[in-house]
């Protein structure tokens, strides 16, 4: 009987693929969600050789992993049909492989996040990098000045109590005293936040302004042996100007090859619990 959950997995039948393949499976154990596999093809020509291979990737992951995995074809355009699939679905949790700063193959990481920033749904984009056997233990959370920062803690909670995670809290080291207060009151709200959930978690101050946040904050990720980088994305810049289109793309591709879970500004949840606010 199919679960109420699913994680979608778009696929192109390449290496970092089946990457996001195995991350999607890890999470569909550990959240008891189905995996949905969907392959995005130019024309109906096509279908048959997509369906053929879904067909003998479906019967792998049944044989080695006893897993049953669902499969769709979608004949469109890969900027649209992802989301459109996902949405019609209903699922939970998109994790999709990027080809880094280069590749022809299926996404680089500039084609990658034109998908993300068009979906209301949560993506986890993965690299070549094999996911660790306990999943994700360690997450990195970066915080900025905008309000909708905040919104993607409840999803790092989720994850967090699922994975029994432990979430590293990062912030650029403003000399500035209206951004410092700013920059605070989001620290504190996070930490108020997480203390409430009983979720474990530490604080770093990079030395690092803005200007320079990302390049400290990947180098804290790969220090802390990250799991997962969990980023708000934004249609505009932040007003500390942290994340960016560009900044986006750096962090997605980052030389570590740390998967990063990317949150819209709206309300999508893995699971459906109301926000919280403290006293």
């Amino acid at each position: 009987m199919p679960l109420s959950k699913k994680i979608l997995v778009p696929t192109d039948f390449t290496k970092v693929s089946d990457v996001a393949l195995d991350h999607g499976l890890l999470m569909g154990k550990t959240i008891q969600a189905d995996i949905h596999m969907v392959h995005v093809v130019d024309s109906k020509k096509q279908v048959n050789e997509a369906r053929l291979k879904l067909n003998s990737l479906q019967e792998r992951i049944r044989t080695e992993k006893g897993v049953e995995i669902f499969t769709h074809i979608r004949i469109g355009n890969i900027f649209e049909d992802i989301d459109k699939t996902a949405t019609e679905m209903d699922a939970a949790l998109i994790i999709m492989g990027t080809h880094g700063v280069r590749g022809m193959q299926f996404l680089t990481g500039s084609r990658a996040l034109k998908i993300v920033t068009e979906s209301s749904i949560p993506f986890i984009i993965v690299q070549e990098r094999n996911i660790r056997e306990h999943g994700y233990h360690r997450l990195v959370v970066p915080l900025d000045l905008h309000k909708d920062t905040k919104q993607k803690l409840s999803v790092v909670s989720d994850v967090a109590r699922y994975f029994n995670s432990k979430v590293y809290l990062v912030s650029p080291g403003e000399t500035d005293e209206f951004l410092k207060n700013q920059l605070e009151r989001n620290i504190n709200f996070a930490k108020e936040y997480l203390g409430s959930n009983n979720i474990p978690f530490e604080v770093e101050i990079t030395e690092e302004k803005s200007d320079g946040f990302v390049k400290a904050l990947l180098k804290y990720s790969a220090s802390v042996e990250a799991d997962l980088v969990c980023i708000m994305n934004f249609y505009e810049s932040s007003i500390l100007n942290v994340f960016n289109s560009s900044y986006e793309q750096q962090v997605i591709t980052n030389d570590a090859q740390i998967p990063v879970l990317c949150v819209n500004p709206i309300d999508t949840f893995i699971l459906d619990r109301p926000s919280y606010t403290p006293n």
